[in-house]
Order: structure tokens, then sequence, then C-alpha cells
């Protein structure tokens, strides 16, 4: 259980804070020459720390073993869905480019 404590704080320190930057166009001067589009890489970030949240929390709650499978499904769905996002918004601009 202290492991789904460390990691959801973990991840709410690094992953929310970036995540909400980069969707609010807020890209630090090191990542402002890429071309690699940098909102796309915000939702990826949201979609993976919601992941860690629906999968976390149900089990500290001591939610029924159906509520804590049900969540992790959906997290799951959504993690790829990030990251589907992610790499279908880094081939758009990819093509774009060329």
């Amino acid at each position: 259980m202290i492991w789904q404590w460390i990691g959801l704080a973990l991840f709410s320190l690094t992953l929310l804070p970036v995540g909400v930057a980069l969707l609010t166009g807020h890209v630090p001067r090191r990542l402002r020459d890429r071309p690699a589009p940098m909102r796309p890489r915000g939702v990826t970030l949201l979609a993976l720390y919601t992941a860690v949240a629906l999968n976390a929390i149900p089990r500290l709650a001591g939610a029924p073993e159906a509520i804590t499978l049900a969540a992790t499904a959906v997290a799951g769905l959504l993690a790829v869905a990030g990251c589907l996002w992610a790499a279908v918004a880094t081939q758009r601009t990819r093509s774009v480019a060329r």
C-alpha cells in the first residue's frame, strides 16, 4: 500500500505540473527549438497521470475488486490512447515538415 502512495505522490509532483505546462504552451527554452508538438505531449503526460491516479486511488480507498479491476482497465486504455495521441501528432508534424 505504501508503494501506491509513493507512486501517486511522485507522479503528482512530476507528470501533473509538466503536463499542464506543456498543454498551456509554457515550453522550456531548451525544448522550443524542437519541431515536435508540445501540446500533444502535454495531453499524453496528463493521460498517463490520469492512468496512474485511476490505478492507485481505488486501491488506496479500499474499493471492491470489481471496481479496482475496471479502473485499472480504463487506466490501461487511457495510457494507450495518450501514447497513440503523441505518436500521431509527431507523425503529422514530420509529414508536414517534409
